[in-house]
């Protein structure tokens, strides 16, 4: 790459730790709205909410295809926290590291995006990103998808021979290689598939690792 590159980077489990606080979270919101919109016991909501996540790589887009769900309602219902601040588990270098990153930055997450701004705004990175792009910005056609990954591309004019998508999820990643974008995965105790250009343990190594992806 001759030029400055394009970052892609996924926001949960990528740019901090969703697992131990957000995620039970946001599972239990999704699992309660299900029960009250559905008419459903707790565990037939809690079957069903995986089912849909497994078999369309979100559970909303399983209610929007059989129930008539409206999204932003959804989206709105399931992502509410009222101490966000106290649930974020992030490294506290990571915004020095994303200054010194040469390039443009984009989050490009299958959340949505007022949950994905205030995330930036907890850990005091969202200046150091020139777009966030949620699952409404994708017309709700979450990663590993194509067609998300097509208007994003559209939407912010980008060459995906410049991008290099960051990501915890070696899937998402797999879409990336087949537009041409170069790509990161993040995470201890993963396998390098051979579709990865780079693996690294944490975020924070993401820049001394820059030279083997950029030059």
């Amino acid at each position: 790459m001759s030029h400055a590159p394009v970052w892609l980077f996924d926001l949960d489990n990528t740019l901090h730790d969703a697992s131990p606080h957000i995620f039970p979270h946001i599972n239990r919101s999704m699992t309660a709205y299900l029960e009250q919109h559905l008419a459903l016991s707790r565990d037939q909501a809690n079957a069903l909410r995986m089912h849909y996540w497994r078999r369309y790589g979100a559970t909303l887009l399983g209610l929007m295809r059989h129930h008539g769900t409206d999204p932003q309602h959804f989206l709105v219902e399931t992502h509410r926290f009222d101490r966000l601040h106290e649930m974020m588990v992030f490294e506290r270098a990571l915004r020095g590291m994303l200054r010194r990153l040469p390039g443009r930055k984009i989050v490009f997450s299958n959340a949505p995006r007022h949950y994905a701004e205030a995330v930036l705004e907890v850990m005091g990175v969202r200046r150091q990103f020139e777009a966030v792009v949620g699952i409404e910005d994708l017309d709700y056609q979450p990663k590993p998808g194509i067609r998300g990954y097509r208007r994003l591309i559209a939407a912010n004019r980008l060459d995906p021979r410049r991008c290099i998508m960051v990501e915890d999820s070696a899937v998402n990643l797999r879409t990336a290689r087949r537009l041409g974008m170069r790509t990161v995965l993040v995470g201890r105790g993963l396998e390098q598939p051979a579709f990865v250009d780079l693996k690294i343990r944490s975020i924070l190594d993401l820049r001394r690792a820059t030279t083997r992806l950029i030059g």
